[in-house]
């Protein structure tokens, strides 16, 4: 692929609602999803979200020549004992859809009160040079709310429509996707990774 004047990063990700959100927030970057130089996925055997952001940026680098990003994410619930967790894209089974597993943490949350309901998003980023980079560049986020007892709104993705966000009094899904980005737990990583590439003296990943 001919590099241009906007930098090129792959993310180790097929996921729509992720590429927009990392396009948005990186927009001095040509963000590409890894479909364009391989099909399959990784499968992520990792008991972390950083072993599995490691597994998927190191995968998708083994198949093209260009610093890739990849992001593992997802919900905590205190009163699941921090489920859906890692599993949270895959809480209803694999293969499963978005209402699938909002449907089941519903199910599994049934009889909680909403003061119970305390839960956070979790967001690990993983950005190497190249598929051996033995110093990968790593930035977390977090964003705490509760877990409300129907999905309301049609915005964002995944849990969006039951992560009650307390600041606002609505749940993710009904916030303006800038709003949302700047409380987000990607938006928080993203922030902290735009600021070390910034940093040419920590590192020229992205040839600044």
């Amino acid at each position: 692929m001919t590099n241009t004047k906007t930098h090129q990063i792959v993310l180790g990700s097929n996921n729509p609602g992720k590429i927009r959100e990392i396009q948005a927030l990186l927009p001095g970057y040509s963000i590409i999803p890894q479909l364009e130089f391989i099909q399959s996925e990784v499968e992520e055997t990792g008991v972390t979200f950083v072993e599995n952001a490691l597994l998927k940026a190191r995968y998708a680098a083994q198949h093209c020549h260009l610093p890739v990003l990849a992001d593992d994410s997802g919900l905590a619930v205190d009163a699941l004992s921090g489920a859906p967790g890692i599993f949270s894209a895959r809480y209803a089974g694999i293969g499963a859809s978005d209402q699938d597993n909002v449907n089941k943490l519903l199910v599994e949350l049934e009889g909680v009160s909403l003061e119970e309901r305390t839960a956070r998003f979790i967001c690990v980023m993983v950005l190497i040079e190249h598929a051996s980079d033995p110093v990968p560049v790593i930035t977390q986020g977090i964003w705490e709310g509760r877990i409300l007892f129907h999905p309301t709104g049609s915005n964002g993705f995944g849990y969006d429509p039951v992560f009650w966000v307390l600041e606002h009094d609505c749940s993710s899904a009904e916030l303006p996707a800038d709003v949302k980005n700047s409380l987000s737990h990607r938006g928080q990583a993203l922030r902290q990774l735009a600021a070390l590439l910034k940093n040419q003296s920590l590192m020229i990943k992205a040839k600044l």
